[in-house]
């Protein structure tokens, strides 16, 4: 009975599995791997590009793209096409804005490779995070509703000279000006500064008609909805809004949401910012902390959504004019960087609900990459490290399984004897174990604990940016793609079979099989994964293994394989 209850028992885990892999394959936009009739049909888009609201309060796309002065609503539909391309350069960016509106729709990260080292395409272009061009669109746009007023669909005119950041500058200003609209003239100021990716940009809205004017003013980011095609079935990061406050921290909007109007986040507040988040890249507007604010995402157009924020401007006496300050950040996920621009922005860099564990072991890989220069052998220390803190709690698991190990030869002839006497073999199972001070249970609590501090450690290294196209030795000329050769992969299937093999066998034939095929089943998966990941998993096997080897042997246990028979 024991045995019928312990293999149900397996299958419901192994179900389980299957079925949690299913549903985070579906939570990340992709389809299930086991079952694909279970994936849920999103709603279907708007096809005039105004979904219905979410809540009454946000601010809604319209068919027009002209905001309503009784609404303010912000100009809705995807991106009309380019009236005129104006190319910025600073050391770090290249930014392509467009005259209707002075919206800024090119950004390329001169500093990262669009091309990975290790994939097939070598031409090393600059990485294209803002773009607008065949199916691809990510812009960022501004302008004032709550009346007839210049909008991110208005003719502005480029006014300052310079287009580049000349050797000996720290800075260069570029300015549009849009003309007169009811009455109101709206002039945008991108200031830029060498080595940033951050943008200070001024909005200073000058009332030029004979009454008072209270506009509003909108920033925001509009993204298509596709994911990135550097994702694998096998792992998958968040892309997609994120809105912050110090009210609910950071909190991310999937676009399937969206579609079906269930975001939930901080829409009043007055403080915070909004970003559009993808993997290793960020873009965000951050308005200054106490000007209120409405927060809002939206569905703009088929597969087209944004996320922005809506501030009331005081009212604007005639031959006034009132400034708003802001900033702009389009670039990479460097955390040490993102801490400086903004509070709580680092947090776009998503280590999700293992944060507190996971800085920790950022700051400390970033200590080790400083003194070694090299971030593959950041990684085999910084898991040395690791390993060694939890040394002695290894030690204690591995004692307890080499207990096991050794009984578990009369384990198996004493099964085998009273196998038609099940309660009879479960008594002369408890005594032994009291004989012999063996916990069955001994080796899995002190391993159960480190598993969080391993999870927070796949995390940091899935998501830091560092990863990106930096060497280890050899053939890994990029920490961030899968091994071109599969070496690393296979090395880790094969420690993890001699790990395996180092552990006691269950006395259960099935969850033995189990035991060995389910880890194997694991390291398939490996072959997909970035070879940093695997590098370090490596690492891991291959410490727990030679700990294991020597507690066995200084116990005495024979160094012996345990393999169940398939046949």
């Amino acid at each position: 009975m024991n045995d019928i209850r312990r293999s149900i028992l397996w299958v419901v885990f192994g179900l389980s599995m299957v079925l949690i892999w299913d549903k985070w394959q579906i939570h990340n936009g992709h389809k299930p791997t086991f079952f694909p009739g279970s994936a849920p049909v999103s709603a279907p888009a708007a096809t005039n590009g105004a979904p219905a609201a979410a809540d009454a309060s946000l601010p809604m796309a319209t068919t027009q793209g002209t905001p309503s002065s009784a609404t303010g609503e912000a100009p809705g539909g995807a991106p009309g096409a380019v009236a005129q391309r104006h190319e910025i350069s600073t050391d770090v960016l290249k930014l392509v804005f467009n005259s209707e509106g002075g919206s800024l729709i090119g950004a390329q990260l001169l500093k990262h490779a669009e091309a990975t080292r290790q994939s097939k395409d070598q031409t090393e272009q600059p990485f294209t995070l803002l773009t607008q061009s065949g199916d691809r669109i990510y812009v960022a746009q501004t302008g004032l509703i709550g009346g007839s007023f210049p909008t991110h669909k208005t003719p502005m005119t480029l006014v300052s000279g310079d287009t580049t950041l000349a050797e000996g500058r720290n800075e260069l200003q570029v300015r549009f000006e849009s003309a007169e609209v009811g009455g109101v003239k709206l002039v945008k100021t991108y200031t830029l500064q060498r080595g940033r990716y951050d943008i200070d940009v001024r909005h200073e809205v000058q009332n030029l008609g004979g009454q008072p004017v209270s506009p509003q003013l909108y920033l925001q980011l509009v993204r298509d909805g596709s994911k990135l095609s550097s994702e694998t079935p096998f792992y998958s990061t968040f892309t997609g809004p994120a809105v912050y406050t110090t009210e609910k921290k950071y909190q991310k909007v999937e676009f399937a949401d969206i579609e079906k109007n269930k975001t939930e986040f901080v829409k009043n507040t007055s403080d915070g910012y909004v970003a559009m988040v993808q993997h290793y890249f960020a873009s965000a507007w951050v308005l200054a902390d106490g000007l209120a604010r409405e927060n809002f995402v939206r569905q703009v157009d088929k597969n087209l959504f944004a996320v922005g924020s809506i501030s009331s401007l005081p009212a604007i006496a005639p031959g006034q004019s009132q400034t708003v300050e802001s900033r702009l950040f389009v670039g990479p996920q460097e955390e040490k960087v993102l801490e400086t621009i903004a509070p709580g922005l680092e947090l776009v860099k998503d280590y999700g609900w293992l944060t507190i564990l996971a800085k920790p072991l950022y700051w400390l890989l970033e200590k080790i990459h400083g003194y070694v220069g090299n971030w593959g052998w950041a990684i085999v220390l910084l898991v040395v490290l690791i390993k060694a803190a939890f040394y002695w709690l290894n030690a204690s698991a591995y004692r307890s399984m080499a207990k096991m190990k050794k009984i578990n030869p009369r384990i198996m002839e004493m099964r085998e004897r009273l196998k038609g006497n099940p309660q009879a073999m479960q008594q002369e199972m408890m005594k032994m174990y009291r004989e012999e001070k063996v916990n069955p249970l001994g080796g899995c609590f002190p391993i159960l604990v480190q598993i969080p501090v391993f999870i927070a450690l796949y995390w940091v290294l899935l998501s830091s940016v560092e990863m990106r196209n930096a060497p280890w030795q050899l053939w890994i000329t990029d920490l961030s793609s899968p091994d071109p050769y599969y070496i690393l992969p296979l090395v880790m299937a094969v420690t993890t079979m001699i790990q395996t093999a180092l552990n006691p066998l269950p006395p259960d034939p099935l969850q033995a099989k189990l035991m060995w095929l389910m880890p194997l089943m694991f390291s398939v998966m490996f072959f997909f994964f970035p070879s940093g990941l695997v590098l370090y998993w490596i690492t891991n096997n291959v410490l727990t293994i030679a700990q294991q080897a020597v507690i066995n042997k200084s116990m005495g246990v024979p160094l012996k394989f345990s393999m169940p028979k398939f046949t």
